[in-house]
């Protein structure tokens, strides 16, 4: 069996992109690690706040909540602060993680890696799915740290199939599923000025978990509190399953063509 470790940049990354590849893993008796590089403090603020309690500590308690959910043996943390979105001024917060030195960044990932004796390391694509500072640096940081682990693990890079959303899409519009008056674009500029995802001809990996959907869901509700949550918590069953029911990855190294399997099995 493997141990894989995932880095992802804000608590609830991990349930929307890549949860249902985790809990199939945890069921097929891999060791899964998930770790965030930021600890989320520019997400939504809950009105439930207790006394005492901090939006920073609420998101780690729905991270924990999360990898109980999915099976996680262990969550660790970069230990920085939440960069915003693209143009924001906490993109330049001197404990940002954009801000960041990649091989400080880098040094911190590799002691986990180490600690675990990881097989395999999974991050974002190049411009981190749709271009927020903290995704894209995610790549950057994942790659250093598997050349300089004590053994090299495999690289994976969770992303979207921009071909996908673009038929999904153009699909739910023509059942009614989307008013006229909302246009969304994939292949339109997202945070960075790049489009959504990646084209399906450069992708490696389409892992089906509609068989664990219901976790994938269950992971979604531990983030609740954060707005960006609520409207795919909305959804029906039905619609729910055809838009996360698969997850998405590029195997940088891998010879060209999309196997329909998961990378561990």
């Amino acid at each position: 069996m493997s141990t894989i470790v995932f880095l992802h940049a804000h608590p609830d990354d991990e349930a929307s992109q890549t949860a249902g590849t985790m809990r199939l893993a945890v069921d097929s008796g891999h060791r899964v690690v998930c770790v965030y590089a930021t600890d989320g403090d520019h997400g939504t603020v809950p009105d439930d706040l207790a006394e005492g309690e901090t939006v920073v500590s609420r998101r780690r308690a729905e991270a924990e909540a999360s990898a109980r959910v999915l099976g996680t043996s262990r969550v660790a943390w970069l230990g920085y602060a939440d960069s915003g979105m693209s143009g924001w001024e906490q993109n330049a917060h001197e404990q940002s993680f954009h801000t960041a030195a990649t091989d400080e960044a880098a040094r911190r990932l590799v002691a986990v890696l180490d600690e675990e004796d990881a097989d395999v390391v999974v991050g974002y694509d190049w411009h981190g799915g749709y271009g927020h500072p903290d995704h894209v640096k995610v790549h950057h940081v994942v790659h250093r740290a598997a050349a300089r682990a004590a053994r090299t693990p495999r690289v994976l890079e969770a992303t979207m199939n921009r071909d996908e959303l673009r038929r999904g899409y153009a699909l739910a519009k023509e059942a009614g599923q989307v008013g006229e008056e909302f246009d969304w674009d994939p292949d339109a500029p997202a945070d960075d000025g790049n489009p959504f995802g990646t084209p399906e001809a450069e992708l490696h990996w389409r892992v089906d978990v509609r068989g664990v959907i219901d976790a994938k869901r269950e992971a979604l509700a531990c983030h609740a509190s954060q707005e960006d949550v609520r409207w795919m918590l909305a959804m029906g069953a039905q619609e729910f399953a055809l838009a996360f029911g698969d997850e998405w990855y590029v195997e940088p190294g891998r010879q060209p063509g999309l196997t329909a399997a998961h990378p561990l099995a």
